[in-house]
Order: C-alpha cells, then sequence, then structure tokens
C-alpha cells in the first residue's frame, strides 16, 4: 500500500508538471497518467477499508468523573 501511494505521489506530480490535457499529433487528450494515478487511488480505499483503518475510534465524553460518595462537606 505505501508503494502505491509512493507512485501515485510521483503519478500526480508528473501530471502538475505536464498539465493535465497533453497535446499530441491528433490533437488534445488528457494525460495518461491520469487514469493509472486513478486506480491506484481507488484500490488504496479499498486496501484502507479491508484493514479497517478507515473506521474513527469511539471518543471518550471527557470531563472528571462525578464523585458518588460522601465528600466530607454538607
Amino acid at each position: 500500500m505505501c508503494t502505491m501511494t509512493d507512485r501515485a505521489e510521483k503519478l500526480r506530480e508528473a501530471i502538475e508538471h505536464d498539465g493535465a490535457v497533453i497535446y499530441s499529433k491528433s490533437g488534445p487528450r488528457l494525460h495518461p497518467a491520469c487514469h493509472e494515478e486513478t486506480s491506484l487511488r481507488v484500490a488504496i480505499g479499498k486496501m484502507i477499508e479491508r484493514l479497517g483503518l478507515n473506521l474513527e475510534p469511539i471518543r471518550s465524553q471527557g470531563g472528571q468523573p462525578r464523585s458518588t460518595g460522601w465528600t466530607g462537606e454538607r
């Protein structure tokens, strides 16, 4: 998963450098790395979901617990 993330980031850098649209003999077209980056990001998302890393831990309510016994005050 880490290797895939690194590769997706390198593809993103290439897209930013060249632009999302490139010009060829047949005219403008989408950068070939766009499709590959999207596929990698989808695969990474599926791996994260399968590992259960997309879930937020349950938060505690916070604060101090209320004392229930005698405190010495009236």
